[in-house]
């Protein structure tokens, strides 16, 4: 009869000179998954840190130029994004908030100033493409405290409800006259028919411009 021991019962060798076992195939694997675990994470840490900074370094500020011009007699020289409208340039850079936004699609005209004398619709017109020019907003019409002689037919004729609209039928108005544009109240509603009132106040507007014209 036979003495040997099987082998899964034979104790394992004892004694501290003797080496540490061989790894086995699920501590290979933890191992590994540790190490490439590290790898991933400091490679994310490291490329998001380089990504921001390519991000940064790509990001360009937009187009800018610098634009000079005399608005309302005083000259004025504005750094504007190059698709900045004149009607925000007023606005927002010089704080001239006479000019009303009303569609910002030059449908309404509530933004209407002159430029060089000749109506323009602010909303639809580039700032930067208006170096040297001369630009007129509804601020710069009266001389200190005496009106100019449309805005006062505006009140005497009370040709307004809700001045929404006002400012741009006035320098609508102004560009009319100096236009010649006067004839006939059929030609002064021809003229200005760009300049939306949803009040209503069409006949007395018609009736301000007949008046400062000197029709009446």
């Amino acid at each position: 009869m036979s003495t040997e021991l099987p082998e899964s019962a034979v104790p394992p060798p004892t004694g501290s000179s003797e080496s540490s076992p061989a790894p086995t195939r699920r501590t290979f694997i933890a191992a590994g998954t540790a190490v490439s675990g590290a790898v991933v994470a400091g490679g994310v840490i490291g490329g998001s840190f380089l990504a921001d900074a390519q991000e940064a370094t790509a990001a360009e500020e937009p187009p800018s130029s610098r634009v000079t011009l005399t608005v309302n007699g005083t000259r004025q020289a504005v750094t504007v994004d190059n698709r900045t409208s004149l009607l925000d340039l007023l606005r927002e850079h010089l704080d001239l908030t006479g000019s009303k936004k009303g569609c910002d699609a030059g449908a309404c005209g509530a933004c209407t100033v002159l430029v060089d004398g000749q109506r323009r619709n602010a909303c639809l017109t580039l700032a930067v493409r208006l170096e040297g020019a001369e630009v007129t907003t509804i601020e710069g019409l009266a001389d200190g405290d005496e009106l100019h002689p449309l805005q006062q037919a505006f009140i005497d004729q009370d040709a307004f409800q809700c001045g929404y609209c006002t400012p741009g039928q006035i320098m609508s108005g102004v560009g009319c006259v100096q236009e010649g544009h006067t004839g006939s109240p059929e030609e002064i509603r021809e003229w200005m028919s760009g300049n939306i009132c949803r009040c209503g106040c069409y006949v007395k507007i018609v009736r301000a411009v007949e008046h400062t014209a000197g029709r009446k």
